[in-house]
């Protein structure tokens, strides 16, 4: 027996800062993909800066519902988990009680609203885990390992209420299932959809300059240093290749920047003086809260990304790259095992000085090599990563557990 029509549905997502970076990213494509199928999409979250924001936040196809930007995002700079736990239960509060229900609501990172929104029959509730919390905290001290024991326990707890749960990546998967042993061993197990990347954003570049370029939020995870010990390495006397025009290249550090954010601030100074005790400082470039369109137009004109979180969720920057024709030097961990062809769309490598200054020597010696690479780099995107390939995933991840399928 066939089905019938696919449903319309009013879906609800509720994201704890829409702010810029790869999970606002998601939430953003999954918001437009859904209302492309005709669904009825509403985001609620407790912050959104329309200067430091997706331009589809302020005028795309869905709407956007800032609930309790006023609640503090840390107490003197500690208490940050739980100041995004009450931010977030102040959001499903306020659509619990304010708003009608909704055939499938969509929690973003923050599993403690699942609970409230079980209230809120007869939605289902679908909770997208980029990775979990509790291995992301620091347990340092004995002051934060008690501190973090009860909202590590709520995690698992309330992560295992969801109707559904998806990850980003078989690393994500496998980290999940290692990670929350008790949903294991009930067979609670998430079910993967890749991030995706709107490929038709980019256009074939007609040139490039000899520019690498590194894209993350300024933050320590991310491992920025080691682009521009990289960086530094390919100019020393001990390179580990002799490089042409080597003396014409230059670095290009740009991403998510956030003054609210004492990490931020003191990471991109942290940057700036490595660069300077390299002696590279006069060939780098730094460029927080970069727009859409200046992303793109540093896409367009670079060499190659590097890109230097290691074991990476997933990460949306290399599709990014490879989607606007450009390899990516990356590290060999996390996502991006997942995302990049070794040595057809890019690099991986150990996450060494060493190692990235060896790949990035061979993208300059060989500039037609490096060329094919992004040919076939955006090639790989458009057959596996598009935000059409992700939104009919997720599109009928939400139809059918609105029809009560489980599989």
């Amino acid at each position: 027996m066939t089905e019938g029509p696919s449903p319309k549905m009013n879906i609800a997502i509720i994201h704890p800062d829409l702010g810029i970076g790869g999970a606002e990213r998601l939430i953003v494509d999954a918001a437009v993909e859904l209302a492309s199928h005709g669904h009825k999409v509403h985001i609620f979250t407790a912050h959104h800066d329309k200067n430091r924001c997706f331009e589809e936040t302020v005028a795309g196809p869905f709407s956007v519902t800032v609930y309790g930007s006023f609640l503090p995002r840390h107490v003197f700079y500690r208490l940050h988990a739980l100041c995004a736990y009450i931010r977030c239960l102040f959001v499903a509060f306020c659509v619990l009680f304010m708003w009608p229900s909704f055939d499938v609501i969509l929690a973003d990172q923050v599993s403690v609203v699942i609970p409230m929104l079980k209230l809120k029959r007869p939605s289902k509730i679908v909770f997208y885990c980029h990775f979990p919390d509790l291995l992301l905290a620091q347990h340092s001290t004995f002051t934060r390992r008690i501190y973090r024991k009860p909202i590590d326990y709520v995690e698992e707890i309330t992560t295992g209420m969801a109707d559904l749960i998806l990850v980003n990546s078989n690393f994500t998967a496998s980290t999940f299932v290692n990670t929350f042993k008790h949903l294991d061993a009930k067979g609670i197990r998430p079910a993967v959809l890749y991030p995706a990347v709107n490929v038709d954003q980019f256009d074939e570049p007609s040139s490039f300059k000899l520019n690498f370029l590194s894209i993350n939020r300024f933050e320590r995870k991310k491992n920025i240093q080691l682009a521009i010990s990289a960086f530094a390495m390919l100019h020393s006397p001990e390179g580990v290749l002799k490089h042409k025009d080597i003396t014409n290249a230059t670095l290009t550090v740009a991403g998510g920047f956030d003054k609210r954010l004492k990490e931020n601030m003191e990471y991109l100074e942290e940057l700036k003086d490595l660069a300077e005790k390299e002696g590279v400082s006069n060939k780098i470039r730094f460029i927080p809260s970069c727009s859409t369109a200046e992303r793109n137009a540093l896409l367009s004109e670079c060499l190659c990304v590097i890109y230097t979180p290691k074991d990476e969720h997933f990460g949306i920057v290399p599709l990014e790259a490879m989607a606007a024709y450009k390899p990516v030097v990356a590290c060999n961990s996390g996502g991006p095992v997942e995302s990049i062809k070794n040595g057809v769309t890019g690099f991986l490598c150990d996450p060494t000085p060493q190692e990235f200054s060896l790949a990035m020597g061979k993208l300059i010696n060989d500039l037609q090599g490096a060329e094919r690479m992004g040919r076939e780099a955006r090639r790989h995107v458009v057959e596996s990563f598009s935000t059409k390939t992700f939104g009919q995933h997720l599109n009928r991840y939400l139809i059918d557990i609105h029809r009560g399928k489980e599989d």
